[in-house]
């Protein structure tokens, strides 16, 4: 299946809750014109913490992930307010949780969305080796994973307010998981020398200024 991933951005006047709910009403009015669509929802629904060994943005997102056979007209959400982008992409999953609740539900744990852009010093071929070959095997290596879903753009779309080389998911059981450094990266006696093979490896084909990084929940609308 086809998958595109389209990214809407909150205003600062608009509560976390209130945004929350109008990105939720607006995919399940989708899939409900829509049959054929599988959807889902990666959105801010909180303030990240004021201190944080993770440089989130406090700005809201929301991420959904449409999936279909043939990609119907989807000006529904491309015209909607603070739309930043729709990004067709391929899609790997190097572990994956066993889903086990109804769809509409939030996905229990936290996810971590990441959107970023390639190395300008390297050529896409060294991005794209890098990234999987050398960052996802020593992600799931060192961090508490349950669910790590890769995202390479492969296509954007033409009316773009921005533009970005790949989005990750990578999904705890906890939010202490993610939050407490010694519990994702390894442990107390590791964590140190765990965060700086990390920040070596993804400086090594990330462009470091632009990267964002984003506290969220997920939800399954139509699986």
């Amino acid at each position: 299946m086809k998958k595109t991933i389209y990214l809407i951005r909150g205003e600062k006047a608009e509560s976390y809750n209130d945004f929350k709910n109008r990105i939720l009403s607006l995919v399940h009015n989708l899939v409900e014109k829509h049959e054929s669509v599988l959807a889902k929802v990666v959105l801010t629904e909180e303030a990240p913490p004021a201190i944080s060994i993770i440089p989130f943005k406090k700005m809201k997102i929301a991420a959904i992930s449409i999936a279909v056979e043939i990609k119907p007209s989807l000006n529904i959400i491309e015209e909607e307010h603070g739309f930043a982008g729709a990004f067709e992409v391929t899609e790997a999953l190097p572990v994956a949780y066993v889903k086990n609740w109804p769809d509409g539900k939030v996905t229990p744990g936290v996810c971590l969305l990441t959107l970023f852009n390639q190395k300008k010093a390297i050529d896409y071929k060294t991005f794209i080796n890098r990234w999987h070959h050398s960052h996802t095997p020593l992600s799931l290596k060192i961090h508490p994973l349950t669910h790590y879903n890769r995202n390479v753009v492969e296509k954007r779309c033409s009316n773009n307010k921005e533009n970005w080389d790949g989005v990750v998911e990578e999904h705890c059981k906890t939010k202490a998981e993610l939050l407490n450094p010694t519990k994702f990266f390894g442990g107390a006696l590791k964590m140190i020398p765990n965060m700086i093979s990390v920040y070596t490896d993804t400086k090594s084909f990330l462009d470091y200024g632009t990267i964002e990084t984003y506290l969220t929940a997920e939800y399954h609308i139509k699986s």
